[in-house]
């Protein structure tokens, strides 16, 4: 046995905890999934910290959410840029300040460039009101009400160049009843936002979900075009639903 093993130098050493796992949230209004991001990481549920937010709108009540949790607040108002390109390469730069490993969308309604996209390619979701890939871009509650599914819900996703059309992570269905309104609808959806956004956060931060050539994975695993999947009773009792309607 080595002479060193009774060392009392290394016997008092202590290891440095492992430095968290980065978080940039990019919102342009309510922030209501950013509050859900940040109540994860108050209850050490995100696998990370949210090192800042960051809006293009000056107004935008996520700023207020995290200035209130002591999260670096950053606002980048794209009015003062004369294209694009240049809002998205001044993004970038503040992006890059804070270091982050993942960078998530959080209502941030701004179509990104393929510059930014690429820049930030494996390591940037976004979370979409419905079962991608049904109801791709806007207005998605009104459109599933108006074609009558009996099914609908959100999708955690990589972004991509495609609008909507990245891997898709991870989803959580809702049913809808027979006297859905859009908003009795929306909020249901937002209910399950709130549910799995912090833990497609985790799993990124963790390793566990990660970005392909040819999807997404699992552990390891490929992901089908769905990814994983939370049924509506899954859901509904994880967030104690009245199953009975």
């Amino acid at each position: 046995m080595s002479d060193y093993a009774n060392d009392d130098t290394l016997n008092d050493f202590t290891p440095e905890a492992a430095e968290a796992r980065r978080v940039v949230v990019l919102i342009s209004g309510n922030g209501s999934n950013l509050q859900a991001l940040i109540d994860a990481q108050g209850h050490d549920e995100l696998g990370g910290e949210i090192v800042a937010v960051v809006s293009n709108e000056p107004e935008a009540y996520g700023l207020t959410r995290a200035r209130e949790a002591g999260i670096d607040a950053v606002v980048l108002p794209h009015r003062e840029y004369e294209s694009r390109d240049a809002y998205d390469g001044a993004l970038i730069k503040v992006i890059e300040r804070h270091e982050p490993d993942l960078v998530v969308l959080a209502g941030f309604m701004r179509i990104l460039t393929p510059r930014f996209v690429q820049r930030f390619l494996g390591r940037l979701i976004n979370i979409h009101p419905s079962l991608l890939p049904a109801y791709q871009g806007l207005d998605t509650h009104a459109r599933a009400l108006a074609d009558g599914v009996a099914e609908h819900g959100c999708s955690v996703h990589f972004v991509t160049e495609e609008l909507d059309g990245g891997p898709v992570l991870l989803q959580a269905v809702v049913e809808v009843a027979e006297d859905e309104t859009e908003e009795s609808l929306k909020q249901k959806v937002h209910a399950r936002e709130h549910l799995i956004y912090p833990i497609a956060v985790k799993w990124c931060l963790e390793g566990r979900l990660r970005f392909s050539g040819e999807g997404a994975t699992f552990d390891g695993t490929p992901l089908p075009p769905q990814g994983l999947r939370m049924s509506h009773a899954d859901a509904a009792e994880e967030l104690d639903e009245d199953l009975e309607r």
